[in-house]
């Protein structure tokens, strides 16, 4: 059977080791602040940037990665016959998909792109199940239609702390950033086909909290989690609440909290918080609701 090897970008939010221990190849963007560029996770630490990101005046600004850079990752990769599979962060939000698109129709080696609509620990839950596939030398097929599974299963909620990044990233006007920042407005917003969505808006953080473990309960009562982590930029404390405020239900007893990329965070800016999980439905539930 053809060997399949699995590539990704690096707002996957996985550590380095872990992603070694998966034979996963990740491929960084770029962000550039105030005049210099740094790799993704390469030449800078997602608290580093972070710090920079609070003293800087500049708005920085994220690359992907060219498509020729993908091409010479794919040959190295498909040197051998294997085909490759490779998984991105959503397009609705980068043109990471489009570059990788690209490459694949430059190499020789079969390459097949998935648009993974989500980004970060919600990106990694597919990146995850695809490896060990691959491992238990499944299928390309197989993969791919796993992936669908867990794409559709998965649900991702932000918060962010303040609406300025958001308008410098042309995400919301400047009005109602303003009108937001009055009212002390803090929005949360999903992924919905991949692209940012406002879904409600909070003035607190207990009512943040509040409102994500409904949405979690709500989303779990027919389904078992398989997978579940938080990422937050300079929110650590916010973060360790919210996970505290989730023993009590029937989730892993230990996931990640994770310091999120400096691409995400360059769009969220600090003190953003996210909430990432997919379920799975609970064997005999349809028999049940019969």
């Amino acid at each position: 059977m053809t060997k399949v090897k699995i590539v990704t970008d690096s707002t996957v939010d996985l550590p380095a080791d872990e992603m070694k221990t998966l034979s996963v190849t990740v491929v960084p963007l770029t962000v550039t602040i105030d005049g210099k560029s740094y790799q993704d996770g390469v030449d800078i630490t997602a608290k580093e940037f972070l710090q920079k990101l609070k003293q800087s005046d500049d708005i920085p600004k994220s690359s992907q990665p060219a498509a020729g850079e993908f091409k010479r990752i794919y040959d190295e990769l498909g040197a051998d016959g294997s085909e490759v599979i490779s998984i991105h962060m959503s397009s609705g939000m980068s043109g990471t998909y489009q570059s990788a698109v690209q490459a694949a129709e430059m190499t020789n080696t079969t390459v097949h792109t998935v648009d993974s609509a989500f980004i970060s620990i919600a990106l990694s839950f597919q990146v995850k199940e695809a490896a060990e596939l691959a491992e238990k030398e499944n299928g390309v097929e197989e993969i791919l239609d796993r992936l669908e599974q867990v794409r559709k299963r998965t649900s991702l909620y932000i918060m962010v702390d303040t609406l300025e990044y958001l308008v410098k990233g042309g995400r919301i006007g400047r009005g109602r950033a303003l009108v937001g920042s009055l009212l002390k407005i803090k929005p949360i917003a999903s992924l919905q086909d991949g692209v940012y969505t406002p879904v409600s808006k909070v003035r607190t953080y207990s009512q943040m909290i509040k409102q994500m473990k409904q949405q979690l309960e709500q989303d779990c009562q027919h389904a078992s989690i398989k997978g579940i982590g938080i990422a937050q930029a300079g929110a650590e404390k916010l973060a360790g609440d919210l996970k505290q405020s989730l023993s009590g239900l029937d989730v892993p007893e230990s996931f990640p909290i994770v310091d999120t990329t400096p691409i995400i965070s360059t769009h969220t800016g600090p003190g953003a918080l996210a909430l990432m999980y997919y379920t799975e439905e609970r064997s005999g539930h349809e028999e049940d609701s019969r």
